[in-house]
Formats: structure tokens, C-alpha cells, sequence
């Protein structure tokens, strides 16, 4: 009973993803037209003045809704992975075999997202992109103290790669980034919002 309940919901649940990942890649394509301003480009003009060839309020709220941070993407898209995580423990496989279409679940529950990243960063040049959500950064995995254990495995590793492992609109996918010196911020040019 358990098993078709789990199935059922684990079906409800990629429906639900397809939808979501649908809409993410329509905002990708919208906002990578040839001359538009990207995922993470400027939005002002060379004399700092905002763009007037581009909609900056919808950019923005466009931005922000790929990479989660609205009320409305909030509730799409961690609402997916609660709704999956409380419907069994995190980070487990059990197959169902008793119905006539076998399904593996496997959840990976991201504790972090990439809410900003700049052009030309390490972490943009080594491949991670706005809107990621971390599921393991080198030894960080979910837990507490999380912003400092991230520091701590960015300055400890820098000049060296450190394995990430991302969701990318619902799929796994693994990374290696190298922190280090660049001519901005941080040695990474990202910014990580805890979930």
C-alpha cells in the first residue's frame, strides 16, 4: 500500500517538475535572445545608466523567479523536493515492484541555491550558473553552520577543484569548481542562499 502511494506521488511529482523545468527553460531561451541580457549580464549601459533596450523591471523578476527567490517560484519549486522529502526519508532508493511499472526514487535535497553569480567568476567559468541548487560542495552537505562550512571548504581548497554536486532544473549533475584569486569578490563570484 505504502509502494503505490509512494509511486503515485513520485509520478505527481515529475509531472509537476517537467512543468517547472518547461517554464525555466522558456525564461532561459527569453532572456538569452541575442541581444538580451542573459542570465547574470548587466543591466545598466557603459555610462551606468539602466539599459533601454531591455524591460529591467520583468529581467529582474524573471531573474529572480529562475533562481527561486520570489514567492511564486518559492512555492514551486522547494515545494517539489518538501513534498518529496516528506513523503520518505531524504537521500534513499526503494523500489516497488508489486505494480506493473517499477519506479526508483532517489532524493538528493539541496541545502543551498545560487542566487547571484558574476560574469568571467571562477564559479561561472568552471560551469555552475544562477538558479543551481547545491546538494554537496566538496565535504559540505546539509547541516548546520552552513555559510561558514562553505567558507571554510572554499579557502581551504583554493587552487584546487573541489567536487560539487548541483540540481539543475531536477536533474543531477556534478561538478568541479576551483576556488581562487579573480579581480572581484570572494574566490568563488557567487553567492550561495541557504534553503
Amino acid at each position: 500500500m505504502v509502494g503505490a502511494n509512494l509511486k503515485a506521488e513520485a509520478m505527481s511529482l515529475m509531472e509537476k517538475r517537467t512543468a517547472v523545468e518547461a517554464e525555466m527553460n522558456a525564461i532561459i531561451q527569453r532572456l538569452s535572445t541575442p541581444d538580451g541580457p542573459g542570465l547574470s549580464g548587466n543591466l545598466i549601459d557603459a555610462e551606468g545608466f539602466p539599459r533601454s533596450d531591455i524591460d529591467i523591471p520583468l529581467v529582474r523578476a524573471e531573474r529572480r523567479r529562475l533562481a527561486g527567490n520570489n514567492a511564486e517560484s518559492n512555492n514551486q519549486n522547494p515545494s517539489l523536493v518538501n513534498a518529496a522529502s516528506s513523503a520518505s526519508p531524504s537521500n534513499f532508493i526503494q523500489r516497488d515492484s508489486s505494480a506493473a511499472l517499477d519506479v526508483d526514487v532517489i532524493i538528493s535535497k539541496p541545502f543551498a541555491l545560487i542566487d547571484e553569480i558574476t560574469d568571467a567568476s571562477p564559479s561561472a567559468e568552471d560551469g555552475l550558473q544562477l538558479g543551481d541548487q547545491i546538494v554537496k560542495f566538496g565535504n559540505v552537505e546539509a547541516g548546520e553552520n552552513l555559510l561558514q562550512r562553505l567558507a571554510f571548504e572554499g579557502q581551504s581548497n583554493q587552487g584546487q577543484a573541489v567536487p560539487v554536486e548541483i540540481m539543475r532544473q531536477g536533474a543531477l549533475i556534478n561538478l568541479s569548481v576551483t576556488p581562487r584569486k579573480w579581480q572581484g569578490r570572494g574566490l568563488l563570484g557567487c553567492h550561495f542562499r541557504i534553503l
